[in-house]
């Protein structure tokens, strides 16, 4: 068999809006029951946390603690990526078929259909997928050099581009040169807020 077929590629499963989560349940479900274990490996709905703002006055709503009885400000959970649901597998005849067939799925994103295939997300997509949900894999550092340049996509210099001086694995920071009022300036970010450009 091909080695390349072997590899763990990250593909998109489609379904309508709305039924992501049940699309991630019903595949981690026939996972188990067609013993799948070794070919499907990680399910995820791109979502994030953002501030529940109030519409009227424009301020973050707020919500009682529980445990603490303070108040605190409200979050709600924003899916990135609307009627997409991602599984990292070996894509193997049984693997695709197991997908294809899963209740909601409409299709898989990258299949032309008459047999075919699909494509696999591309690792520089499946990265700031992974990265705006929070998700940083140690494997990732290896894409990154001093000199690279970088786009901070999310956090306090959100939108801002620079070149890496520094990376350091051990505490996740990197260190950007970035140009602020017509100024080189050293930025310390974390690197799961960074992708290059």
């Amino acid at each position: 068999m091909d080695e390349k077929k072997n590899d763990k590629q990250w593909y998109v499963a489609t379904t309508y809006a709305g039924n992501e989560n049940k699309v991630k349940e019903n595949i981690l479900n026939r996972v188990q029951s067609m013993d799948l274990q070794d070919y499907v490996f990680r399910v995820i709905v791109a979502e994030e946390s953002e501030p529940d703002m109030d519409k009227k006055t424009g301020l973050q709503k707020m919500v009682k603690n529980k445990e603490t009885g303070e108040k605190e400000p409200k979050f709600k959970i924003k899916n990135i990526t609307p009627g997409y649901v991602y599984v990292e597998m070996i894509m193997t005849d049984e693997s695709w078929f197991m997908i294809r067939n899963t209740p909601l799925v409409t299709g898989i994103a990258g299949s032309s259909g008459g047999g075919q295939k699909p494509t696999p997300v591309t690792g520089r997509e499946m990265e700031t997928v992974l990265k705006k949900m929070g998700v940083v894999d140690s494997s990732m550092y290896d894409q990154y050099h001093v000199g690279d340049l970088v786009k901070i996509i999310h956090g306090t210099f959100n939108g801002i581009d620079g070149k890496i001086t520094s990376i350091n694995k051990e505490n996740g920071l990197v260190t950007i040169d970035a140009i602020f009022f017509g100024r080189h300036t050293p930025v310390d970010v974390d690197f799961g807020e960074i992708i290059r450009v």
